[in-house]
């Protein structure tokens, strides 16, 4: 088999780049080591920045994002048994002279859309592809091979893009080139999902003495909330009861009030981490999305920040293939990485606003009252907020 761009991994960054190397008529094969329904089934977050859906739109795939997602202008802090709301479209609008807002879609949703897409143009998906292995990519003829009811398959390219997360054979396959910057929060988010209204119509991130709170939605019947934890709890530990319990404390009085509680249809304990791995960039194979950085999803940048990465390095790909320059491969990794540690910093100054660290004590949880209380008094300070929720500027390196 040949062709010119080799994907590993079929989750939104795969696919998405896959997508817009099709539009440009760039031929490209994915390799998933899981099956199509795995990487269907996993449940992850859903708040889409500006870029995200143009992309989204510019590929034709926004009618049923546009359909049931939730357009969000703003999210609100609650701290002090109050909440606060900040302006996401009118802060930015004041900030650029356009107003910018965010999409509730979820993940899986942009997933599926994306999956359909690829079915619709008959292009090439490999799953439960094993021992995928990626080889000369130093050099000028890469290699991808796998093993499928045990047959080692080959597929020769120009480019290998490592899209296949944290886990994935990508990075491990350069795991001894890079260097890692690398931080663990010392507690976790124990996620329910369930099939009940929202308690708000817009976000809710809690600050509180017990321990941060995020009221999120997926639709307008299905809500997902999330309480900090302690890293050794297990979910066996919660009941659903005792979920709600717990959350209803962490909130104002009003939305304590008003929360639907039913049964989970989803429950799990997840770590929180940033993690950058630098170049992005190793021959003729190239980092995207989590299989380069990692980041808490306090700031909702984990999949936009993919999008990004994918962004970049599509329209690099196409000025390779189209106008026969590579200053776009050759700028990628640096390019790439200046908007992921803006994105990284950012999540890391939500996280350690909101959370209740271990050794915060009294006089942390004042200063961080204080920053919030800040926050929401100062303009500047909100519109820096909310210039970096709905996502930064991509640098200017449209198509001519």
């Amino acid at each position: 088999m040949k062709t010119q761009v080799a994907i590993i991994g079929s989750g939104p960054a795969g696919l998405l780049l896959g997508a817009l190397l099709h539009q440009a008529g760039i031929d490209n094969v994915i390799i998933e080591q899981r099956s199509q329904d795995y990487v269907l089934a996993r449940i992850r977050a859903g708040v889409l920045e500006q870029g995200t859906v143009s992309m989204l739109d510019a590929l034709g795939l926004g009618t049923r994002m546009h359909a049931e997602g939730l357009v969000h202008d703003g999210i609100e802090l609650a701290f002090g048994g109050a909440r606060h709301r900040i302006d996401l479209y009118g802060l930015t609008a004041q900030a650029s002279g356009v107003g910018q807002r965010v999409m509730v879609y979820g993940q899986t949703e942009v997933t599926r859309d994306l999956m359909q897409a690829r079915a619709t143009h008959q292009l090439p998906t490999i799953y439960q592809a094993d021992a995928v292995t990626l080889h000369e990519f130093d050099g000028n003829k890469p290699q991808v091979t796998w093993v499928r009811d045990g047959v080692t398959q080959t597929l020769q390219c120009d480019y290998i893009a490592g899209c296949d997360g944290f886990h994935g054979v990508a990075r491990e396959t350069v795991q001894s080139r890079i260097q890692v910057f690398e931080r663990v929060y010392p507690f976790g988010w124990l996620g329910v999902l369930s099939d009940t209204p929202p308690v708000s119509h817009e976000l809710i991130y809690a600050n509180h003495t017990r321990g941060f709170a995020l009221c999120s939605m997926r639709s307008h019947t299905r809500s997902r909330y999330y309480i900090q934890c302690a890293l050794e709890d297990r979910v066996e530990q919660w009941s659903d009861q005792a979920f709600w319990d717990e959350l209803r404390r962490r909130l104002d009085p009003e939305a304590a009030e008003n929360l639907v509680v039913g049964p989970s249809i989803e429950k799990s304990i997840a770590p929180l981490r940033s993690f950058v791995a630098e170049p992005m960039r190793f021959g003729r194979l190239f980092l995207a999305g989590d299989a380069a950085h990692i980041v808490p999803p306090t700031g909702a940048k984990g999949l936009n920040l993919a999008a990004s990465d994918v962004r970049y390095l599509a329209h690099a790909l196409i000025a390779h293939y189209r106008d026969r320059t590579d200053q776009g491969l050759n700028d990628y990794s640096a390019k790439a990485l200046r908007r992921v540690w803006k994105a990284v910093r950012f999540s890391w100054w939500m996280t350690s606003m909101m959370h209740r660290f271990p050794d915060t004590g009294t006089f942390g949880q004042r200063v961080q009252e204080a920053e919030l209380d800040y926050l929401v008094q100062s303009r500047p300070a909100a519109m820096a907020l909310a210039e970096n929720y709905v996502g930064l500027p991509f640098e200017d390196d449209a198509l001519k």
